[in-house]
């Protein structure tokens, strides 16, 4: 069975923390702060593995951690910056927030995504002095790492796609016009997982995709439907194989086809209106009456062609029509993010909530800032005090009644309000 959908947690490295350090040099008085500043965290990154077909490697480690920044040190050293972690995902990876199903990025064709950024490093206590603060005795801690929970779901790059009931033919037909060798019996669901196969034609060449043996309720996950089809939506073309060899046991191939594009429809509406090309597959002695087949690929605006993957009937014209087609018609399906996945800072945003006689503050920076600042140090205090007054937290507190006394929590920093 492909392994082709898969939950992880992926968290960025945490940056370093800044040093509280002075200049201590015989001979060199007053050497004043000179604490270096910490490191940056690292990444995680996505990057298109060109040789994997699978998401085989999540199978087992489904939790990403980045390296953390180095601590900053004395003498102005900086701290060292954290390893990136590089996740190797295979071409037509579709990659979504967990929480709520959007998708953050498609991975078919672009460079490298960074799904997790590195928290940035803290200031060392050098940034921190003043003329009036010229031993500054604090420093900012390194900003926490982003963290995500994603869904890597993979749809396979494939120009065409083979379709049909199971045991149509589809395993030999790729078989027959790609080097791909997928299992083949004279039973029903012999193949159970999607099988891809390079065509050449002339000077040209295509990826075909021999999707296993769709069946009725597929589109409500029947019969593994919903991962098979899956792999259907970035093909540009399907092939519909059809039993034409007049066997009982096939059923009416016309009942079929229209159950087979039925679930396509329920799955997804516009599969349904993808162009197909009809092949009357079984045809080996010759003898079989194909005319209602035909009938109804013209009514529908097929393709049709009757061929024999057992006998190498027409396997050739069917690779030619393939080809023609394909050149005219657009590129596989991209899959748009459905919002921009930026870091936003809303520096300007600032809520003040009052309960009883507590006074909450939520914002952006603010919830940065209490993450990054050593509250142990009266120094730090004093710092942390001037910058709420400066952006106006101070005056958003008053507005909403705060007087000397009256509690308030910052992201869990509790005070005593002070004017």
């Amino acid at each position: 069975m492909i392994f082709d959908y898969v939950k992880i947690y992926a968290k960025a490295g945490n940056g370093g923390n800044g040093c509280v350090s002075f200049r201590r040099e015989k001979y060199v008085s007053h050497g004043g702060p000179d604490g270096g500043d910490g490191g940056k965290g690292g990444d995680i990154i996505l990057r298109i593995a060109t040789g994997e077909t699978t998401l085989q490697a999540y199978k087992y480690h489904r939790k990403f951690v980045a390296e953390n920044g180095g601590d900053g040190k004395g003498a102005k050293f900086h701290g060292r910056n954290g390893k990136d972690l590089i996740l190797d995902v295979p071409p037509g990876t579709v990659v979504k927030e967990a929480a709520t199903g959007r998708v953050i990025v498609d991975m078919s064709d672009r460079g490298d995504f960074v799904l997790c950024k590195g928290g940035k490093g803290g200031f060392g206590n050098t940034h921190f002095s003043t003329p009036t603060r010229q031993v500054p005795m604090f420093a900012k801690a390194g900003m926490e790492g982003k963290e995500i929970e994603v869904i890597f779901e993979l749809k396979m790059l494939a120009d065409i796609g083979l379709i049909g009931l199971p045991n149509a033919g589809k395993s030999l037909i790729l078989s027959k016009i790609s080097a791909a060798q997928p299992k083949i019996a004279g039973y029903p669901f012999t193949t159970i997982s999607p099988n891809l196969g390079v065509v050449s034609y002339d000077n040209t060449s295509f990826v075909a995709a021999d999707i296993p043996g769709l069946i009725e309720g597929a589109s409500q996950g029947n019969g593994l439907g919903h991962e098979f089809l899956r792999h259907v939506e970035r093909c540009r073309l399907f092939v519909h194989v059809v039993d034409a060899s007049e066997d009982e046991a096939a059923g009416d191939p016309i009942k079929n086809m229209e159950l087979i594009n039925e679930e396509l429809r329920l799955y997804n509406e516009e599969l349904a209106s993808r162009p197909q090309i009809i092949a009357a597959n079984k045809c080996d002695t010759g003898l079989e009456d194909t005319s209602a087949i035909r009938a109804y690929a013209e009514e529908h605006g097929y393709g049709f062609i009757e061929m024999s993957a057992y006998t190498g009937k027409n396997v050739r014209e069917l690779v030619a029509m393939v080809a023609s087609r394909l050149s005219v018609l657009p590129l596989p399906t991209r899959f748009e993010a459905d919002y921009q996945y930026v870091e936003t800072l809303r520096e300007d945003t600032l809520t003040v909530r009052r309960e009883n006689d507590t006074f909450y503050v939520e914002s952006e920076w603010l919830k940065r800032m209490v993450k990054s600042v050593n509250f142990d140090s009266y120094d730090a205090l004093l710092y942390f005090h001037r910058l709420l007054r400066e952006r106006g937290v101070i005056a958003a507190l008053e507005e909403k009644g705060a007087c000397d006394g009256k509690t308030v929590d910052i992201y869990g920093f509790v005070f005593d309000f002070v004017k």
